[in-house]
């Protein structure tokens, strides 16, 4: 499979790593100093860039007709934009906060949990995202991603980086050293607490996560999720 990378930074040179060793060719590897020459004889597309490039990266890969799997967060007050762009041009989509296999298994988790202790109104739930210093969103696109996940399973209206109200979520995100992400969320109560927590020990996992998407979309056209990628629908 030829696999056009969009963001060549310490991601992207981990995806290079694992899509050769999976046997697979890079016909670009775009950063801000090139252009998009060779994007056109891609399969597919591998966006891990920064939020003020996701955007032109993912339109000109569906005008090239090339399905994206995009990692970058930071920029989804576009999604719709991409998905209407995607669908008019038939092309292939999956967007996703986190392409590890794990933090994946972690999400289904979080929301079996969310339905659970949607019952019992004794329990607050809070969330602690810890990323590397170089990470230019806050929160996380994980951790906005696990809020939502209980949203969808309880009476949570929204989520918050300041003091939470009765309906909201605190997220607190920390930037440490080189972490590559450690997600935890936890329910309070005066007698005790639950928590479930996931630790990235490096960048490997997201990589491939990300490269495995890619493999599972060649071919196919639609917006999917992760969810469809590890049949976990």
């Amino acid at each position: 499979m030829k696999i056009a990378l969009l963001g060549y930074g310490k991601m992207g040179k981990v995806i290079e790593r694992i899509a050769l060793e999976r046997g697979h060719e890079i016909v670009l590897k775009k950063d801000e100093s090139n252009s998009f020459e060779g994007l056109s004889t891609a399969d597919v597309a591998i966006d891990f860039s920064v939020p003020t490039a996701a955007v032109d990266n993912i339109s000109n890969s569906f005008n090239a007709n090339v399905p994206v799997v995009s990692g970058t967060t930071g920029w989804l007050e576009h999604y719709d934009e991409m998905v209407a762009l995607c669908n008019e041009k038939q092309s292939g989509f999956i967007s996703s906060s986190n392409f590890s296999l794990g933090v994946n298994i972690f999400f289904e988790l979080n929301e079996y949990l969310a339905k659970i202790m949607s019952q019992f109104d004794s329990y607050n739930v809070s969330m602690e995202e810890i990323h590397h210093t170089q990470k230019l969103d806050a929160p996380s696109g994980t951790a906005i991603s696990l809020a939502k996940g209980v949203i969808e399973n309880s009476a949570y209206a929204k989520w918050t980086l300041e003091e939470a109200k009765k309906d909201e979520i605190f997220i607190e995100a920390k930037r440490i050293g080189d972490v590559p992400g450690t997600h935890t969320v936890t329910y309070n109560s005066i007698v005790d607490s639950i928590e479930i927590k996931h630790t990235a020990h490096n960048r490997e996992g997201f990589a491939l996560g990300a490269v495995i998407a890619a493999e599972w979309l060649a071919g196919k056209k639609g917006v999917f999720t992760m969810k469809d990628v590890l049949n976990l629908k």
